[in-house]
């Protein structure tokens, strides 16, 4: 049967929406999150927190088991007693994600999502072994969640959006994006010292916008350091060179003119 000409085909698209690197952190997350759910309810407790303490971020399961994979496989569990977990991650990462991985592109994009996520996981390892080195034993309680990440997702928009304005909920007033993620890390910093919730990592949340923030800034660091040593090496040759002067400088010259006028 011939088509009808005149009749245009239209296909809606999300991809404007929804970029490639995002779309694929969050068909994985929350896959993931629908196989936890399977093993919660069909496996019981026991058997999910056993997928926790094997794939969760569990300092004695990194440093003395040698479990190598968990600041990686903790950033894509979440805990299925609280939806609210995921979503939030989730739709920070669409809110912000988004942006830097159109300015980056995917590859970019991914790399440093991973990079801030695996390096808040390390140093919430470091600074949980730290008791252990003075004979407090070990921390067995597993860390689970993206959020590592997210706020090295939000540290990038602070530095290369610094004046987008954002609504903080449930603040009704838009601020600066660097206003909120200094809210944010001031809140952050906060609970490190047991003010809020127990149960969020603060640490993880400082460790991702540290790691973001000195990947970000390596190069004015670099650059600080080159011309640091660069004016310690001409304020050296400097000196020398003022101390050869006045050491010669009533010395006959070497080969002293002879032409005769």
């Amino acid at each position: 049967m011939a088509s009808r000409s005149g009749v245009k085909s239209y296909r809606v698209s999300f991809d404007f929406y929804i970029t490639p690197g995002v779309k694929i952190l969050l068909i994985a997350n929350f896959g993931i999150f629908i196989l936890e759910a399977f093993v919660y309810h069909f496996s019981g407790p026991a058997e999910y927190g056993l997928l926790l303490t094997r794939f969760g971020l569990v300092p004695a399961g990194v440093v003395p088991g040698l479990r190598i994979w968990q600041p990686f496989t903790y950033l894509f569990l979440h805990d299925v007693n609280n939806f609210f977990h995921i979503l939030m991650n989730m739709l920070m990462l669409w809110m912000f994600g988004r942006e830097l991985e159109m300015v980056w592109g995917r590859n970019r994009f991914l790399r440093y999502y991973f990079l801030t996520g695996v390096g808040a996981g390390l140093l919430n390892v470091v600074v949980k072994t730290v008791p252990a080195l003075l004979g407090h034993g070990f921390s067995y309680v597993p860390t689970i969640g993206a959020s590592g990440a997210i706020f090295g997702i939000l540290i990038a928009c602070a530095i290369l959006f610094p004046d987008r304005r954002v609504y903080l909920f449930p603040i009704p007033v838009a601020m600066s994006m660097r206003m909120v993620v200094a809210i944010m890390a001031a809140f952050t910093f906060l609970g490190t010292f047991g003010l809020g919730d127990d149960k969020v990592s603060h640490i993880c949340h400082l460790g991702g916008m540290l790691v973001g923030y000195l990947y970000l800034r390596r190069g004015s660091f670099l650059y600080s350091v080159r011309n640091s040593v660069s004016d310690w090496q001409y304020k050296r040759n400097r000196k020398r060179f003022d101390v050869y002067i006045n050491k010669h400088k009533n010395e006959p010259p070497s080969r002293p003119d002879r032409w005769i006028n």
